[in-house]
């Protein structure tokens, strides 16, 4: 992995949307990343249930120097049925960034891109869960436009309590009222 001896990134991160044909080189470094991150255990099941069917939604920060994956973020888009009408709800499911790399607005880029994504995807909304005490993670979104829509008590399997966040993409529609997010 690339460590600058000023504590800086590269000039140019590639950013590059994730591609079935790079499941041999990067598969394994998105599962160790994560895992080392994340507090729930995700099987290779998971991964590749997000990564085949929305591997257009799903983007990885590369150092171009070596090819290693600095961070990734990885979502989907579906039909949410418990609204009427039903929306079209992205997901940010999982969202890494190695730790000498953090502080420099990968995670913000990974986010900003799946967003935009999503947005051409035609998604009403987009939500996402994380942990109470993940400060920083709560920060990132909530700059990008995220509000907490209720907390959690004990959803992960660490018994740790989440705050699921939601990002509106479109307007409501003045006919239909408010949109209730549960």
């Amino acid at each position: 992995m690339l460590r600058a001896a000023n504590g800086r990134l590269p000039k140019e991160l590639r950013y590059v949307k994730y591609e079935h044909g790079l499941e041999s080189q990067y598969l394994p470094a998105i599962r160790a990343l994560i895992s080392s991150d994340l507090s729930e255990p995700y099987s290779i099941y998971v991964y590749r249930y997000f990564l085949y069917q929305w591997a257009h939604l799903c983007f990885m920060a590369v150092n171009p120097a070596d090819a290693s994956l600095v961070g990734v973020v990885v979502c989907k888009l579906e039909i949410h049925s418990s609204h009427s009408p039903p929306t079209r709800r992205g997901y940010i499911a999982m969202l890494a960034v190695a730790s000498p790399f953090r502080g420099h607005g990968v995670a913000t880029a990974l986010v900003q891109r799946a967003i935009e994504a999503m947005a051409k995807c035609n998604a009403d909304e987009i939500v996402l869960e994380t942990e109470e005490t993940n400060v920083p993670a709560m920060r990132l979104y909530e700059r990008l436009g995220f509000s907490r829509l209720k907390k959690l008590h004990r959803y992960y399997l660490n018994g740790s309590s989440a705050y699921r966040l939601v990002l509106p993409l479109k307007p409501l529609d003045p006919d239909t009222g408010p949109v209730s997010y549960g």
